[in-house]
């Protein structure tokens, strides 16, 4: 072994000893956004980690390197297959590797108790159970390949209104059964190599200081040995996050880890150098364990590479297809067949949603939209006819594809300039061509730059179409837009404050100029990121206060009337055979850093399907967003898809299923309500004097709809086949595994005319004696794979102990009630088909896993 790589081997307790204090200090921190602190003297290598869930980001959103993306989570969820979502899980290691990473910060499996949570597509689902087990396998599949995961966000991170101040208030139950449960199951079955705390607080404390959570439940409990990590600026003191249990502030340079305030509470004893030898400890066994998983990429060139092929392909567009849920069918008009015409309709026809916003977000190494999906699936003879319909951006789209640099390259010029005393730009310190004109700095500056600095995005804006064009600019920081040397933004002067940029930048302004096709016209955006002069005091708080967030963003598109829009569509609607309108939400809509403000869709979405039924009853709706929406219009469609945010082959996979190629099998995972007024966490999902109440308490989803008796739009596991199947029996066996252990065999046949899938949930009845339960609890499902016509299969599941326990508040352990429990079998929670029951013969109690 060479000596570059003598960390390898070496003994973690006699580094600590060589390490001096402020050694130790840079270990607790880390020197940018995605790495480790390296210790060149004793050869400690720095590991890099990148964002997840559904793709390896890599280390830049500045200057991105194309990546594989997948489908969200809430998707991965729908498919009720842990084996499929280990492949996922193993797929996304080998993104990560060419990444250069060996730590991707996934999976994240906190609880979307309302569908309007700005983070609800990152997460699995509603009940902790399928969550749990999802996350396991996630979990597996990424460690599987050396690729560390990181659970996230511990704990309650379920909601962003005020997301870094709240306190989540529940009982104790609610915390252990609900939020908890997800991770505990994680954890016992897959073992995760790091936590990554949530940002708010649990009993009066923030989650990255808490030492209840941190040591009593995740170490001393549950046996933790990995690292606990903070999200990003999640980290609110020096000692008290230490002395939780606190491993690594993220990101850096350290706010709080610094020299001067460690050692400051060293002085006066708040912090104890025993603590920071326990943190230390932790932290170089896990980057060790990292370097040895993967010492090629540790201790490679760091280059963040690309990885595509058609094997690549083909398992983006499977496991996109299979979490994919035929919510209706009515009179059999999917899958498609025996058309002339197909009217294609929607504002997502020809966009690229891909993904949710915020950390999620990743420029993909290409994207199969829905319009070059229909288009490689439709059979010959068919004519497909497209329009708009209307739009549902909440910011104008993007315009990478419609600019090239002064000297004609794809993309758009961004140089990098200092100030002068008076704010003006200097000399020039940096070039890069960007092909985004959605830009983050907030992880990437280029060395030289001083502490106030300017860029000038340039380039020449080109269009297909003559017309009026709409061009909107937001921004963290300060910008205006010229077009053809003439102010027509200014987003600098006066700001009015908004969601993007994780809540840190202003709304979009807007203005709408005339373009000519295949006409350039100049483009010069000037961005600063010093804060505006006001004489008003809150803008002086704001201007004295560290930016976290900087960027600006361009979008722009034509100019529609409305009206006119949706009647074109109308109108091509009635002349086709069948209309496929593809529309919901979008990465603006549903992003970390914000909250959804309503269940409808956006735009005139609402009005254009509705007018489309009424013109051709034969309308297939597909819903591309991450959680649910509204849907006025169900009963007036023949079919709906809800088909997620899938990924690169979001496209190609849609038509699968349009077409009959995949016969669908995705469940949901989420109950899809009738309206918000319905959804258990209603009236307390926003923070009301700094707490947030979780009052539906265990009767989250499809539990509290079962108790309330109140109909939903689509239950919860609810989900569609072009096939039938019918439950034929079940067994019942227990095992000898103590304190309890129980198999279930359930035998299912495929009773319609097509090969298909079918989910065999099993739910659980607890005796309802001194303490209320809810109706049924999933504790167990499988899925039956490609099932031919007429032909049958037994699938087994097994129930562990967690299936007949509860927490109990007064002796803080799990308890397991004697008595009869009863099992139901189904195919979803509304559509059970048997029912047995089975005896717990002893109560009993434990509190580790």
């Amino acid at each position: 072994m060479t000596d570059s790589r003598s960390f390898l081997e070496a003994s973690i307790p006699e580094l600590i000893k060589k390490l001096t204090v402020n050694e130790k200090i840079d270990l607790l921190g880390a020197p940018n956004w995605w790495n480790t602190s390296p210790i060149d003297r004793l050869k400690i290598p720095s590991i890099r980690m990148s964002d997840g869930p559904n793709g390896v980001r890599g280390s830049s959103h500045f200057v991105s390197t194309p990546s594989q993306c997948l489908p969200c989570a809430t998707s991965l969820a729908a498919t009720f297959d842990p084996q499929l979502i280990h492949e996922a899980g193993a797929f996304l290691a080998q993104e990560a590797k060419t990444k250069s990473s060996v730590v991707l910060l996934a999976p994240t499996c906190n609880i979307p108790r309302s569908p309007l949570g700005g983070r609800a597509f990152e997460s699995f689902s509603e009940d902790p159970h399928l969550s749990g087990v999802m996350a396991a396998a996630y979990v597996n599949g990424l460690q599987s390949e050396g690729v560390s995961a990181t659970i996230k966000h511990f704990v309650a991170n379920d909601q962003e209104h005020e997301r870094t101040a709240a306190e989540s208030v529940m009982s104790e139950r609610a915390l252990r059964e609900i939020y908890l449960y997800p991770f505990m199951l994680a954890q016992k079955h897959a073992k995760p190599g790091a936590f990554m705390t949530a940002y708010g607080r649990i009993g009066g404390l923030h989650c990255s200081e808490n030492p209840t959570l941190l040591q009593g439940i995740l170490r001393d409990e549950w046996k933790f040995n990995g690292i606990v990590m903070s999200d990003w600026f999640g980290t609110y003191g020096v000692s008290e996050p230490l002395n939780a249990g606190l491993d690594l502030e993220m990101p850096g340079p350290p706010r709080w880890r610094t020299p001067v305030l460690i050692h400051h509470s060293l002085t006066a004893q708040k912090l104890l150098l025993p603590t920071i030898n326990e943190r230390v400890t932790n932290l170089l066994t896990f980057i060790q364990q990292q370097a040895k998983r993967n010492p090629d990429i540790v201790y490679g060139d760091g280059v963040e590479r690309s990885r595509d092929s058609p094997e690549a392909r083909q398992f983006c567009r499977r496991l996109a297809a299979e979490g994919m849920v035929l919510l209706r069918n009515q009179r059999d008009t999917l899958p498609i067949s025996q058309v002339k015409q197909i009217a294609v309709i929607g504002p997502h026809v020809q966009e690229r949603i891909i993904s949710g916003g915020g950390s999620a977000a990743l420029k993909p190494t290409y994207v199969t939209t829905p319009w070059q999906g229909i288009q490689n699936a439709v059979p010959k003879g068919v004519t497909t006819v497209y329009t708009v319909g209307c739009y549902a951006h909440k910011y104008l789209p993007t315009l990478e594809n419609n600019l090239t640099t002064p000297d004609g390259k794809s993309g758009w010029l961004c140089t990098f300039y200092n100030q002068d005393a008076n704010g003006k730009p200097t000399k020039a310190v940096a070039d890069f061509i960007l092909n985004d004109t959605r830009v983050k700095l907030n992880d990437f500056l280029p060395s030289g730059l001083a502490d106030e600095w300017t860029i000038k995005l340039s380039g020449k804006l080109m269009v297909e179409t003559s017309g009026l064009y709409e061009l909107g600019l937001t921004v963290a920081g300060r910008a205006k837009l010229f077009v053809d040397g003439k102010l027509t933004i200014d987003n600098w002067t006066k700001q009015t404050p908004g969601d993007f940029f994780y809540g840190q930048g202003t709304i979009e302004e807007t203005a709408v100029i005339e373009l000519k096709a295949k006409s350039a016209v100049d483009i010069l955006v000037v961005y600063t990121n010093t804060s505006p002069i006001d004489d008003g005091p809150d803008d002086e708080v704001a201007a004295s206060q560290p930016a976290l967030m900087r960027g600006v963003r361009l979008g722009g598109c034509p100019k529609i009337d409305p009206d006119q829009a949706i009647q074109e569509a109308v109108d091509l609607a009635a002349k086709s055979d069948v209309v496929i309108y593809i529309g919901g939400l979008t990465p603006e809509w549903e992003s970390e850093g914000f909250d959804r403000p309503s269940l409808q869709l956006p735009g005139r979405q609402d009005e254009l399907i509705t007018k489309l039924s009424r013109a051709n009853p034969n309308t297939v709706v597909c819903i591309q967003a991450g959680s649910a929406v509204s849907m006025p219009w169900v009963d007036d469609v023949n079919g709906i898809i809800q088909a997620w945010y899938s990924g690169n082959e979001a496209g190609n996979a849609l038509a699968d299923v349009l077409f009959g190629k995949i016969n669908p099998s995705g469940r949901l995972p989420l109950t899809l309500p009738v309206r918000i007024e319905d959804v258990p966490s209603h009236l307390c999902t926003r923070s009301e004097n700094g707490k947030i109440h979780y009052r539906e308490d265990l009767f989250v989803g499809y539990k509290h709809y079962q108790a309330k008796y109140i109909k939903p739009l689509f239950s919860f596991s609810h989900g569609l086949s072009y096939t039938k199947f019918e439950l034929l029996r079940v067994g019942c066996a227990m095992l000898p595994e103590q304190p309890f252990g129980l198999e279930v065999s359930i035998t299912v046949k495929n009773i319609g005319s097509t090969t298909g899938s079918e989910v065999i949930q099993v739910y659980v009845a607890y005796p309802q004696r001194h303490l209320i339960h809810p109706k049924l609890q999933l504790k167990g499902f499988a899925k039956a794979r490609d099932l031919r016509p007429g032909s049958s299969t037994t699938v087994t599941i097994k129930l562990d102990k967690y299936a007949v326990s509860y927490w109990d508040e007064s002796s803080h352990k799990w308890v397991a009630s004697a008595g009869e429990y009863g099992l139901s079998f189904g195919t979803s929670c509304d559509n059970i088909a048997l029912e047995s029951k089975f005896e717990v013969k002893e109560t009993f109690s434990w509190l580790e896993l």
